[in-house]
């Protein structure tokens, strides 16, 4: 069921939850293009909100995101304002029926809980959101109390994910996250109390001084807190790119080997726990949305991962988010600063990104399905596209060479990923982009 080979597991791939990836974004698209996409999305076209809330209460090492320290408390009443003033600016132009609103950061629960229950209101006064449409939060449990709780449910969440990463206090140091199990379980019983019954929890693999035993306990720990979800993150460590990762001393990391057997064993313990695998890096339960998407082939993948969402144009809201729709990526302004004073004058904040053509789009959808069903018929996408096959040739030989090693399963233009291969599934995905070399680097590690 597992195996190491130690020449893909090291190598650096994209985690696509876009295509073209944020790598290929740049400033030649504005609000010019993101004004004509609003304007575009047809009347009742499923779409889906981002709130991105680009606070935290204390910074962790190891973040990717886009976020810092609130400071001054009125830094985040300025910028309630003006996430107030890009949706009344957005919602008028976007015709699409919301299915479903993603709160992420940063820590949604960085905002006080009655700004959060006034942007909220906000949304449904200003868009047209379907009565049964999704609302879900990303939270911090160190910060999380029952009354907060009671704010999200009012606020109409009904799935919360608490960022716990790792239970080993000694790991919890070296990436300046204290959090003791006792806290995030308070957090996962007042969420519940208040009536939000889908609680996921954000693990970790990766993680300076993180050894087996360190897996196996944190998955032991959460285990007992029956999370609908549990995410497995592998630790993608930037320090060129991620100025707070310097934090984290190089040598602390676990090598390329240490970290496929802590990801192998949280797939082996998760899977055997009743968890069912969703994509390379997400278990569910078997009734839950997400697991069920996943058999009926319906599953999704955007900027929040692998999803059950129906939606393939997502706006963006707040300072970095980032908008999809077919023919465009853009990304809103990522310094605050600049954000707000964009919407103090009544402007768009998109201010980089990628127009997608006809071969991204193809691409796209090829490397949504790999990553989604483990198997694309690359032939028939491209049929569906109106697309010619022939242009995935250069394909070929990295496919083959990831056959050669047992990680796919090639028949013709059908491509499975193997039950030893799901792992290395985002090198499979990496085949079929057309921007990307084998050799790349500036990204998380394949495994």
């Amino acid at each position: 069921m597992h195996r190491f080979l130690p020449e893909f597991a090291a190598r650096q791939v994209p985690r696509y939850t876009s295509y073209p990836t944020a790598a290929e974004f740049h400033d030649g698209i504005g609000v010019g293009q993101q004004a004509a996409a609003l304007d575009s999305v047809a009347p009742d076209r499923p779409a889906s909100l981002y709130v991105h809330i680009p606070y935290c209460h204390a910074i962790c090492w190891y973040c990717g995101c886009n976020t810092g320290a609130i400071g001054k408390p009125e830094r985040v009443t300025h910028y309630r304002d003006a996430l107030l003033a890009e949706i009344a600016l957005v919602a008028p132009r976007m015709r699409g029926r919301v299915v479903s609103v993603h709160f992420g950061g940063g820590s949604p629960n960085a905002l006080p809980p009655d700004d959060l229950v006034r942007i909220a209101r906000a949304i449904r006064q200003g868009f047209r959101v379907d009565r049964d449409a999704i609302w879900a939060a990303e939270l911090d449990p160190r910060t999380l109390d029952a009354r907060y709780a009671a704010a999200l449910a009012a606020a109409g969440i009904r799935r919360a994910s608490l960022g716990a990463q790792t239970f080993a206090p000694a790991i919890q140091a070296r990436i300046n996250r204290i959090q003791p199990f006792r806290q995030v379980g308070q957090a996962m019983s007042d969420l519940r109390r208040a009536g939000i019954a889908h609680v996921n929890l954000d693990l970790m693999y990766g993680l300076p001084g993180q050894q087996l035993d360190d897996v196996a306990a944190t998955i032991a720990a959460a285990l007992t807190l029956s999370p609908s979800r549990i995410a497995m993150f592998g630790y993608a460590h930037l320090p060129r790119l991620l100025p707070r990762q310097r934090m984290i001393a190089d040598a602390a990391l676990p090598g390329a080997s240490e970290r496929f057997w802590q990801s192998a064993l949280a797939h082996s313990l998760l899977t055997e726990a009743g968890y069912q695998p969703v994509g390379f890096d997400h278990f569910a339960r078997p009734d839950d949305g997400l697991a069920v998407a996943a058999r009926e082939g319906r599953l999704r993948r955007n900027f929040q991962g692998f999803t059950d969402d129906p939606a393939t144009v997502v706006v963006g809201l707040g300072a970095s988010a980032i908008s999809q729709f077919d023919g465009l990526l853009v990304q809103n302004e990522k310094h605050v600063g600049r954000y707000r004073l964009r919407m103090r004058n009544g402007l768009l904040a998109g201010t980089r990104g990628v127009a997608r053509d006809a071969d991204d789009q193809l691409r796209a959808a090829v490397i949504e399905r790999m990553l989604c069903d483990g198997e694309v018929d690359v032939a028939a996408v491209a049929a569906t596209h109106g697309r010619p096959v022939q242009q995935f040739t250069a394909a070929l030989p990295q496919l083959r060479a990831l056959a050669e090693q047992g990680v796919v399963r090639c028949d013709g233009w059908r491509v499975e990923i193997t039950p030893l291969g799901r792992p290395y599934a985002r090198l499979a995905a990496a085949a079929f982009d057309a921007y990307r070399a084998p050799s790349a680097d500036g990204f998380s590690k394949a495994v």
